[in-house]
């Protein structure tokens, strides 16, 4: 008995890492502190950082534009941030991360009751608006985009990091 279980305990597990290996990402929690550590990982690297919600209209339609782009420009880091202001549901906001092509990006939303702390960590000036893009270039120039980005304007800022290499 105890060796069936173990062998069918076994089996579950090897079943769940497998299909672990092939999910995607998954969404980190955004909190205090985060924006330090986007920034530290993807220093020198062309970074484009997404903030968006699952609420906010102009983002449906920019979600799948930037899955493309994403695909694209695999050289691009993207990184996105649900920063919705009402509950911000974790399934609703992957669902539309799996959809618009994004969900092997790196993904956060926000996780903390005090978003106004979190905004003010990434640019005191923000008062919450989005769609809003933030490029990064390799040096750590910071350019942001408040609305909706054209994807002209994201091709342009592409093709100057990718030449300054």
């Amino acid at each position: 008995m105890r060796r069936r279980f173990a062998s069918i305990l076994g089996l579950g597990i090897l079943i769940a890492s497998a299909s672990a290996l092939g999910a995607p990402p998954g969404l980190k929690p955004f909190e205090r502190g985060t924006w330090q550590g986007v920034l530290k990982g993807h220093a020198g690297h062309p970074t484009l950082v997404h903030f968006w919600g699952v609420t906010c209209g102009p983002c449906k339609v920019e979600l799948p534009l930037l899955g493309r782009f994403a695909k694209e420009h695999p050289e691009i880091d993207v990184v996105t941030v649900s920063a919705d202001l009402v509950p911000n549901l974790p399934g609703a906001t992957q669902s539309m991360l799996d959809k618009a092509g994004l969900s092997s990006t790196e993904n956060f939303i926000f996780n903390d009751g005090f978003v106004e702390r979190l905004r003010f960590e990434i640019d005191p000036a923000w008062q919450g608006d989005i769609p809003r893009t933030m490029l990064i270039s390799r040096d750590g120039t910071i350019t942001t985009i408040e609305g909706s980005a054209e994807i002209a304007d994201l091709e342009k800022w592409s093709a100057q990091q990718l030449s300054k290499r």
